[in-house]
């Protein structure tokens, strides 16, 4: 992972991208001359675009998903993607030749382009995750500890495709949480610089809970870090490797002490601008889809269209959230608040569909403008689950030290949830945006929900 604008980026996606890139701008280049030289002529005009079809091609394929690392798991839809990808990025490229004349591109030079793009594309997606799955480039990590603070650790491992876990080392006589075997024997004296050595570790992960009377073999670990192996404390590890803050591990001095949780002026005069800019857009954009579909809302189930509801805010202030209404009038006839389920029985017709391609969120960009939320940020909830989960979960208050927002880190990476097991993984997520939000995690949060939304992902 690389640390960039506060934000954790995989190597291996920064690696493709800009071999992606190169490729994208090479085959503009290429579409161009192979045209233009067919008809006897000089290339002129859009190879000095190249750059700009290769961006634009680019930002299209993000929001497709396919910088996700589990595509390969399901080739089929990896093809549709790509193919998807190319055909939505033909079509703005057409669209932005009429609005800028002096770039427009000849068609067919641009039919070439994109067909040798997606040749392109295909061969170097094939040799680069050929190149991913071999062992020799993944980092080796070893991790001290194997009782309950190191579980979760032992659970992404086993579908971890970023880095091996070659095992755990017991500090004490202690009962193992993680499987045993999993868990390394040492050879009788051995120390830890040796271990290391022996298995070629690169990173160590501390995740001993007691730490008292030398269960921490602190010049052990010194001499290991003088050969160059990285050691870190385990929500560092969760926070570079899964974006995530884990819960379990935490405690109130690696808060504190730590990088984020930045709050000033420029920060948030930089984010007002960009919620105004964003949700303007994007209601210009929409506002035909929003009228049809009031118009549907009530045709099928006469008034109210818009759907009112009490949220909690930044620092605990209640605010009223308007949503296209989705559901039966009387939804909560009980009386008492309860989560969507799957397949809820209460939602319309018309409901379940804009739900779907989260349509039903579109009025909450007025809740932009008047300032009660950002357009990226943790996802607000009503003040009887709030109530309820902050009794429950440990820190949950801390994401309300960030404006509520359409669309969050939490709901591009995990899907919808209604238990409290699912609020404490998303609370994760709304912790790490909260930790690290800046405008370039805004951005592509915003990449990730145009995913979210074409394909349907969480949506109840």
């Amino acid at each position: 992972m690389i640390h960039v604008f506060s934000h954790y980026v995989p190597v291996r996606v920064l690696i493709l991208a800009a071999l992606e890139g190169l490729v994208l701008v090479l085959a503009a280049y290429a579409g161009v001359y192979l045209h233009v030289a067919a008809a006897g002529g000089t290339p002129d005009g859009f190879s000095s675009h190249a750059g700009l079809f290769a961006i634009g091609t680019m930002i299209v394929m993000a929001g497709m998903g396919l910088y996700q690392p589990d595509l390969w798991s399901n080739k089929a839809f990896l093809a549709l993607r790509l193919a998807a990808s190319f055909l939505l990025a033909a079509l703005l490229m057409g669209l932005f030749s009429h609005v800028t004349p002096m770039s427009n591109p000849d068609i067919v030079a641009l039919g070439i382009a994109l067909t040798l793009a997606l040749a392109g594309s295909v061969l170097l997606r094939t040799i680069f995750h050929q190149w991913s799955k071999a062992d020799a480039f993944k980092p080796r990590v070893l991790v001290l500890g194997t009782g309950t603070r190191a579980v979760k650790l032992a659970a992404h491992a086993e579908h971890d495709t970023h880095h091996e876990v070659v095992g755990f080392v017991s500090m004490q006589p202690t009962r193992h949480y993680v499987p045993e075997s999993s868990v390394l024997t040492l050879n009788p004296g051995e120390s830890l610089p040796s271990v290391v050595e022996r298995l070629g570790v690169d990173q160590i992960v501390i995740a001993v809970r007691d730490r008292r009377g030398g269960a921490l073999p602190i010049e052990q670990l010194l001499e290991c870090k003088a050969k160059g192996v990285k050691i870190m404390e385990m929500p560092t590890f969760f926070e570079r490797e899964y974006r995530q803050v884990l819960l379990e591990s935490l405690n109130p001095s690696w808060m504190v002490l730590g990088n984020g949780f930045r709050q000033d002026m420029v920060t948030s005069a930089v984010k007002r601008l960009f919620d105004l800019t964003v949700s303007i857009a994007l209601l210009l954009v929409t506002w035909p889809i929003m009228l049809i579909t009031a118009l549907c809302i009530y045709l099928e189930s006469g008034g109210p269209i818009l759907f009112r509801q009490e949220r909690v805010g930044k620092d605990g202030r209640g605010f009223e959230l308007y949503k296209f209404r989705s559901m039966r009038q009387d939804a909560e006839q009980c009386g008492t608040p309860q989560w969507a389920k799957a397949n809820d029985d209460r939602t319309t017709r018309v409901g379940r569909f804009i739900r779907k391609v989260r349509i039903d969120e579109l009025p909450q960009v007025i809740n932009v403008l008047k300032g009660d939320m950002s357009f990226v940020g943790p996802r607000p909830e009503r003040p009887f689950f709030v109530d309820q989960l902050a009794k429950q979960i440990p820190y949950y208050s801390l994401r309300h030290s960030a404006k509520p927002g359409i669309t969050g880190w939490a709901q591009v990476r995990y899907p919808y949830g209604a238990t409290v097991d699912d609020a404490i993984e998303k609370l994760q997520y709304d912790l790490y945006y909260v930790k690290n939000h800046s405008l370039f995690l805004d951005l592509m949060v915003l990449i990730s929900t145009v995913e979210v939304v074409l394909w349907g992902k969480g949506a109840r």
